[in-house]
């Protein structure tokens, strides 16, 4: 017996395809250059410096009526609010120096230290307060170097 298609099918394809996943970034990561320092770090990453950052992205939820689970669009503008920024931690001197020079908008203040770690969860939480209720999960892994990459 052949099955029916779509068009006869009688209730709408985003109600009945359940969670789906959609990954930004897997096999060509979202990249973006951002400095940082991390503050209170007895070693070389106490300076400022910065990173070529390569993130992947995982959305985990069920169809809009648009036929996706998140438009990529919004998966990479969130991301590209950390590019050629420079990434600090709250109550860094950094971030007034910054402010005083006329250029605080380069800088994203951090509650945590900026590490790889830090980046996944923030990015998470932002990417999950820009989503509709479709939205289930989010997972972000954030490469900060060939030998450094964290997720959550």
């Amino acid at each position: 017996m052949p099955g029916r298609t779509l068009e006869e099918h009688p209730t709408s394809l985003a109600s009945d395809a359940g969670e789906r996943t959609l990954h930004v970034g897997r096999d060509r990561p979202i990249r973006i250059s951002s400095g940082h320092r991390l503050l209170h770090h007895d070693g070389k990453c106490s300076r400022p410096h910065g990173h070529n950052y390569e993130i992947s992205v995982t959305v985990t939820g069920t169809l809009t009526e648009e036929g996706w689970v998140v438009d990529k669009g919004d998966v990479t503008s969130v991301v590209d609010e950390w590019d050629h920024r420079f990434l600090l931690e709250s109550g860094d001197p950094l971030v007034r120096a910054f402010e005083q020079s006329g250029d605080g908008d380069a800088v994203v203040v951090l509650d945590h230290p900026p590490t790889a770690e830090v980046m996944a969860v923030v990015l998470e939480r932002k990417l999950l307060e820009r989503f509709g209720e479709n939205v289930t999960d989010v997972s972000v892994e954030v490469a900060e170097t060939s030998e450094l990459c964290a997720s959550f």
